[in-house]
């Protein structure tokens, strides 16, 4: 149009004159197309699970209604099929959810007769639920129930030639649908709203975590079993772990079974110690503490007294005979030294070794 003026006349603000009487055109402005779309304004993400759930209806589908609740938090879907879609239907359905996981606080539905009736306004306030409808004939409002229904339709159209009824193919969806990560919050449903994933066939295919932990404490307790059988009786000598001195081990005598594994043993007189069976091993017979070994002929700095038998046949009385002892005979010093003198000779230390004081415990 701006074009074709300029080819017959021209004045300045000639294009802005023409936008004017275009945008005031009666005719114009009921045939164009729809504006722009607005800037994108998503819901508030609640902070817990069935704070603010979004429903729909998905039908006639199939020959039924389906009753469409999502949990906004989670994404948990509670898809339930019926007959019809009356406001007391509807509220017998909310109700049996409500039960299993309890009210929330606000609900999103479109402006559909059976969300908007006073039956339906009645329930929800005195159940202290906000109920939040989308504009008219804008589904988008309504997004998160939408986009499941067409989840919803297009999975059971694919179920469509499987074997088993309705409610066993609905079944089916919802458990893989509910273990599914969801690409919105990261997380499965399932894990959002129950804290844990719901069992699956999958998961016969992962090994059972309390079958393994017992199978490798029984492995453990097996090993351990074949390399030693910890099993002292009272009276037995003993070694044990001394914690309290320089020597490792210490000996004993096995007083008393405190337990399984745990015994009482006798170090010396008034000391008793508690020890594990992996902290005791047995003495081998005639193996005593070196440091109570009883003095004897391998002691080479002691003297023992020599005790000579009594003569009985003589008298007590009777003095012994002297004996004379040669005097010894003079030592000459030779003065032609022999080759094996000419030698150093070796000296020993006159220093008097003393064995360390210990404390025995």
């Amino acid at each position: 149009m701006k074009n074709m003026a300029r080819n017959y006349f021209w004045w300045p603000g000639l294009d802005k004159d023409i936008e004017h009487m275009a945008k005031g055109c009666s005719g114009c402005m009921h045939s164009q197309q729809n504006p722009q779309l607005s800037p994108l304004h998503p819901w508030i993400f609640p902070d817990s699970p069935w704070y603010r759930v979004h429903i729909d209806y998905a039908g006639p589908f199939m020959g039924h209604m389906f009753l469409i609740v999502i949990d906004a938090h989670s994404k948990w879907a509670e898809v339930v099929p019926q007959d019809s879609s009356t406001s007391s239907k509807t509220i017998d359905i909310l109700l049996t959810i409500f039960t299993r996981f309890g009210l929330t606080k606000q609900i999103v539905s479109d402006n559909a007769p059976n969300f908007t009736s006073d039956e339906f306004k009645n329930f929800v306030r005195s159940n202290a639920i906000k109920h939040i409808t989308s504009a008219p004939y804008h589904p988008a409002t309504n997004g998160i129930a939408e986009r499941f229904v067409q989840i919803f339709k297009n999975a059971m159209k694919s179920a469509k030639k499987d074997c088993g009824s309705l409610h066993t193919k609905l079944s089916k969806f919802l458990l893989a649908y509910r273990n599914s990560q969801h690409h919105t919050t990261g997380e499965s449903p399932a894990r959002l709203v129950l804290g844990r994933s719901t069992r699956t066939r999958l998961d016969c295919l992962r090994p059972s975590l309390l079958e393994k932990v017992t199978q490798s404490q029984s492995d453990q307790v097996r090993h351990h079993s074949q390399a030693r059988a910890c099993v002292f009786n009272t009276g037995d000598n003993v070694l044990t772990r001394n914690y309290r001195a320089a020597d490792r081990w210490a000996h004993g005598t096995i007083t008393a079974r405190n337990g399984p594994l745990s015994y009482s043993i006798q170090t010396s007189p008034g000391i008793v110690w508690r020890r594990h069976a992996d902290q005791i091993v047995h003495t081998q017979p005639g193996v005593t503490d070196p440091d109570h070994t009883q003095p004897g002929a391998t002691d080479p700095d002691l003297i023992l007294p020599i005790s000579l038998p009594k003569d009985t046949t003589r008298s007590q009385s009777a003095e012994p005979n002297p004996v004379t002892v040669p005097p010894p005979a003079p030592t000459v010093a030779s003065t032609s030294a022999s080759p094996s003198n000419l030698g150093t000779q070796l000296r020993h230390s006159g220093r008097i070794t003393k064995p360390p004081v210990k404390l025995n415990l």
